[in-house]
């Protein structure tokens, strides 16, 4: 039986697959060109692999054309989401933070072009192998990430944030897929020695470990005379199975997401009912921090925090005591939270008024006992 591919109803995605230079403007009408057939193909989101802005020649060359994150690149891809109502994982780009350091960050901007995401590659990938001479040490000018932030509600399920040789270290994939991912995103640009060898095996394993699709976007073909990578971008559904894959050279596939495919094989294989942690535990230290109008929320400010809503006490505040509550998705205005989010702010704003009150009452009553003394 033939599929509508065009259903508004199914959540398709597009893994993509290009070959970065050092030329960052022709990267980027690439990167413009699979987002335009991506929306063509009816797709909810587009992924793109790791250094989707350039790759360059040598660490001076990186680090030279390298901007921070409110830079006209960044705002080129947001202008492009917006245009094309389009949720995009950029799946590395370099972030300027000092003159001799970057960051790999991996942003995720929605349909109406904010970005609701970033995470900052958290391990570095140095190697250097003489006999087959292979060296690339990216601890000589990054900078790692030191958060793992939640995965991000889109319209296609929680997405999890990492980085190609992220890959490499299970007990990431698998804290992520605690803190209810549907999705894990590992954009990369392989290489080609190590993608012939481990590429599909690893994607295959994190997707069966976690019970989770496992999305590869990733740069392929040969970028300089130094650097050559594998290619092959991916989709991997919860039971392991390749369901989408590019051919040679720059491309798209797409895939179907299906969320309860993901509660299906839970259902079925429930690992993480069987999970034994009174002896391990998988979850590490994930982000204590917080971001309100471009501030930081500091972990002992927070009161509660639910899976979609915070409530924190206000730094700066006209009343003592000001507690703010915020939908954690990041936002422009109220009426983009979907029905849940909405429900949830509204119950914890109430919980919160209820408990301040309380509060207050408390206060009042101390001050005329110690008066009364």
């Amino acid at each position: 039986m033939s599929c509508d591919l065009s259903s508004p109803k199914r959540k398709l995605i597009a893994v993509c697959q290009m070959t970065a230079t050092n030329n960052k403007r022709k990267n980027i009408e690439t990167c413009m060109e699979l987002i335009k057939l991506a929306k063509d193909a009816d797709c909810l989101m587009t992924f793109l692999p790791e250094a989707c802005d350039y790759i360059g020649k040598s660490k001076e060359e990186s680090l030279s054309m390298a901007e921070p994150l409110d830079g006209e690149t960044l705002q080129l891809f947001c202008d492009t989401a917006r245009q094309y109502e389009m949720w995009l994982s950029l799946g590395g780009i370099h972030e300027q933070i000092l003159v001799v350091r970057l960051k790999h960050s991996h942003v995720v901007i929605d349909s109406k072009g904010g970005v609701v995401a970033v995470y900052r590659k958290v391990h570095l990938f140095d190697v250097d192998i003489k006999e087959q001479g292979i060296r690339l040490m990216e601890s000589d000018y990054v900078i790692a990430g030191d958060a793992v932030p939640a995965p991000v509600h889109t319209p296609v399920g929680n997405v999890a944030l990492s980085v190609c040789y992220d890959m490499r270290f299970p007990e990431l994939s698998l804290a992520l897929s605690g803190m209810k991912a549907d999705i894990l995103t590992f954009p990369s640009a392989f290489t080609y020695v190590t993608g012939a060898g481990h590429w599909e095996t690893i994607l295959k394993a994190r997707a069966i470990e976690t019970q989770s699709y496992v999305v590869a976007a990733a740069q392929t073909g040969s970028h300089n005379e130094k650097r050559t990578s594998w290619g092959h971008a991916m989709v991997v559904d919860p039971w392991g199975t390749v369901i989408c894959q590019c051919t040679e050279g720059t491309n798209f596939a797409v895939a179907e997401i299906k969320l309860d495919y993901i509660q299906e094989i839970k259902c079925d294989v429930p690992v993480w009912k069987h999970r034994r942690t009174d002896l391990y535990s998988v979850v590490g230290n994930t982000s204590k921090e917080y971001l309100f109008c471009g501030k930081i929320v500091n972990e002992e400010r927070i009161i509660c925090k639910t899976e979609s809503t915070l409530a924190f006490m206000s730094c700066s505040s006209i009343v003592t005591g000001h507690v703010l509550v915020i939908p954690l998705r990041k936002v422009s205005r109220l009426s983009d939270l979907n029905v849940e989010e909405t429900a949830d702010m509204f119950d914890e704003d109430c919980e919160i008024s209820s408990l301040s009150s309380i509060s207050h009452q408390m206060a009042r009553r101390s001050a005329r006992e110690l008066r009364s003394m």
